[in-house]
């Protein structure tokens, strides 16, 4: 399969270099201007506070007052607000780096992760609301139906669990030095330049799908969406679809996160081995569920 990919990217290259430069260079500006100042500052910050002790106290304090609703330790709060504030993929970087440091169980992280995995609220409210859909009104019902359903499913599948810190973690005092802040920027521009690559090569890919002998509109729009949702979006913008139409399906690629998320969050994890399967199926039925709420939102 692998070898099949790479062959059709090589050749799509090579018969289309002017449309592939133009996917390539969508892709990276997408990554430079949205990514970048986005999620390059959170990246550094986190990997400080997570390393420096600092984290700790914070979501100590908070945990008192969410442990009787949410099942979640005191560490996992944090990639469990930065998953829903900041964006796609920092959630399940930052839970592959609490399991990775001992302070966060790998039975909580691998169950933990398939819901931090969310498109950022700035990219909704920007770049989907105001830019393509020019619909800033439906802007608290589209949060809704985004966020909601995947904090739902954890909470059906783990409300009888209860999470606490790994036996071997001790707490140690919150210290800080520069070789840490070192640490953490070279962590941050190292993230941030897989996923631009990553960007890059599915921006390809959902150019690639246009040559596919789909004549059906819709289905065209499907397939580029659930490739790159940016592509995605802009294509089904592009379609003059009615909006009861492009709406749910816009949602859908944005609940899903496409096959270049989850190529990325594979990378984030790959440290900790945690398995794709639940996390796919969890964003199957999130997209579902986002779908079908999205429909009934517009009729």
């Amino acid at each position: 399969m692998y070898i099949i990919i790479l062959t059709g990217f090589l050749i799509y290259i090579l018969c289309f270099p002017k449309t592939a430069v133009l996917a390539a260079s969508l892709g990276l500006k997408l990554w430079y201007e949205k990514m970048m100042p986005t999620l390059l500052p959170v990246t550094i910050l986190s990997y400080i506070l997570i390393h420096s002790g600092i984290l700790d106290e914070m979501t100590h304090r908070l945990h008192r007052l969410i442990k009787h609703i949410f099942p979640v330790s005191s560490v996992g709060l944090y990639p469990l607000i930065a998953g829903l504030l900041f964006g796609f993929p920092l959630g399940s970087k930052i839970t592959s780096e609490l399991v990775s440091s001992g302070k966060m169980s790998y039975e909580e992280g691998k169950r933990l992760f398939c819901i931090c995995n969310n498109i950022s609220p700035v990219f909704i409210s920007g770049f989907i609301m105001t830019n393509c859909l020019n619909r800033p009104d439906m802007l608290l019902p589209t949060y809704i139906i985004l966020y909601l359903p995947p904090l739902v499913l954890y909470l059906f599948a783990n409300h009888k669990r209860t999470f606490t810190a790994p036996q071997t973690f001790q707490k140690k005092p919150a210290s800080m030095n520069f070789q840490l802040i070192d640490d953490g920027i070279m962590n941050g521009f190292e993230t941030l330049a897989k996923l631009g690559g990553y960007i890059m090569m599915f921006a390809i890919l959902a150019q690639m799908t246009t040559l596919l002998p789909v004549d059906n509109q819709y289905i065209r729009c499907i397939l580029i969406g659930f490739t790159e949702i940016t592509n995605g979006i802009t294509y089904t913008t592009n379609a003059h679809m009615a909006f009861s139409k492009s709406y749910p399906l816009i949602m859908a690629y944005t609940a899903f996160g496409g096959l270049s998320g989850l190529a990325q969050t594979a990378s984030m994890i790959k440290d900790t081995h945690f398995p794709l399967k639940p996390y796919v199926f969890t964003k199957i039925a999130g997209t579902a569920i986002t779908f079908l709420l999205a429909t009934l939102l517009v009729q």
